[in-house]
């Protein structure tokens, strides 16, 4: 169970040639590519969602009723 050997890739770079062809192969990785691309800017989005928000303190604490009860 160690890391692939240069056979192995050798092999998995001829069965990707056989199943999506020498010229569909660019459009594939491009596609690939651009997934990468919105996955990271996804995840920066997410980053700068989480800032901290400030939360001004209520008087009277929990024995005010909500402004939807009242």
């Amino acid at each position: 169970m160690g890391s692939f050997s240069l056979m192995h890739w050798a092999i998995v770079l001829l069965l990707v040639l056989l199943l999506f062809g020498a010229g569909k192969l660019p459009k594939v990785m491009g596609d690939l590519a651009k997934g990468v691309k919105s996955f990271k800017t996804g995840l920066k989005d997410d980053e700068s969602d989480a800032a901290p928000v400030l939360v001004t303190p209520v008087h009277g604490g929990a024995s005010r009723k909500p402004a939807s009860e009242a």
